[in-house]
């Protein structure tokens, strides 16, 4: 996540230029959060009294960031989350614990492919917190086997309990990560803030994390596209493939064509099973999972979309067809799997 500093003065100038055309019905607020940028797009409350003047909403979603950011950002070295990974002593707030407790029941359902505890491992390939430079001549010599291994006696959700409002782990290198979850569930939080506000329709998206609800300025669903899966665009929008028209639903697109790297002409991209320890290896490009929950819905699709890009197409298509609050699009090399 980049500096509050900056998120401050994102939104400022987004104040700035919103403030002089405040007789439009749809604003728009945009800025820095957790390593990328957000947009959000909403109709402006009419005759209510909570604080939902254009100051008040750009006030109120500036400190909602932050406050993710000092609870789950494993970027920032202040936060709830980086203090818990290096063995302080410290009381999860309500995102922390709502977080955990979401992914500790994603690992149950996906018998363990959606792991947030697998944070040692996704440092070791490069896709955490530390910088994949110092790793290349571990990950390309005799010992890779063995410490992944290693690294894999602890990871899983079944080393860490709540106790007494705090996590407890089973083995003090235990670490988490919330990086195929946290944008989404962002998304999700700053859209509580909306509804809370009165506001009956929005856009929001964080890092390319979207949820939506109601509809755009012309009165219809939200347009929304579907990148083509080109390897190292780092553009949204640069690549449409599928646009979709949506309402009251997350949506997230997971791929291995924006992170990855090349050593030896080999490939390694940042879907890590956590079950083998290894970056996954086959012929989906990008897996978009569209989720109807309401409550929770931008973050349910964020971890889905990263479980079925572990899947792979024929078990993530088998997945996503046997739940009838998800929708989805799978790009594989060479066709489309069409679930929408």
């Amino acid at each position: 996540m980049r500096s509050v500093l900056r998120l401050l003065i994102s939104l400022a100038i987004a104040h700035l230029t919103f403030s002089c055309s405040t007789h439009t019905e749809y604003r728009r607020i945009e800025g820095y959060a957790q390593g990328g940028t957000f947009h959000i797009i909403y109709s402006a409350p009419e005759g209510l009294p909570a604080p939902a003047d254009e100051d008040s909403i750009i006030t109120l979603v500036s400190r909602r960031l932050q406050d993710i950011d000092f609870s789950i950002s494993g970027y920032n070295r202040g936060s709830l989350l980086s203090r818990w990974n290096r063995g302080e002593d410290c009381v999860p707030d309500r995102y922390f614990l709502e977080l955990y407790e979401m992914s500790r029941k994603l690992w149950d359902e996906t018998d363990g492919l959606f792991d947030v505890s697998g944070g040692p491992l996704f440092d070791f390939w490069g896709f955490g917190f530390k910088s994949v430079e110092t790793m290349d001549s571990i990950r390309n010599d005799a010992r890779t086997a063995s410490i992944v291994d290693s690294l894999k006696t602890f990871v899983g959700m079944d080393l860490i309990c709540l106790e007494n409002g705090r996590l407890i782990k089973k083995d003090p290198r235990v670490q988490l990560n919330f990086n195929a979850i946290a944008q989404g569930y962002t998304c999700d939080v700053v859209a509580d803030l909306l509804d809370s506000l009165g506001v009956r329709n929005y856009l929001v998206e964080v890092g390319m994390e979207i949820v939506c609800k109601g509809v755009n300025a012309s009165g219809r669903e939200w347009s929304i596209g579907i990148d083509a899966p080109v390897d190292g665009s780092q553009t949204a929008g640069e690549n449409i493939q599928k646009i979709v028209y949506l309402t009251d639903c997350g949506i997230t697109t997971s791929g291995n064509y924006r992170k990855f790297y090349i050593i030896n002409g080999k490939k390694y991209a940042h879907s890590i099973n956590p079950v083998t320890g290894y970056p996954v290896q086959q012929d989906l490009l990008s897996a978009t999972v569209i989720c109807n929950d309401t409550v929770r819905g931008s973050a349910l699709s964020d971890a889905y979309a990263t479980y079925c890009m572990v899947l792979g197409k024929e078990k993530a298509a088998e997945f996503i067809s046997s739940r009838p609050d998800l929708r989805g699009y799978l790009i594989y090399d060479g066709g489309v799997i069409d679930l929408l």
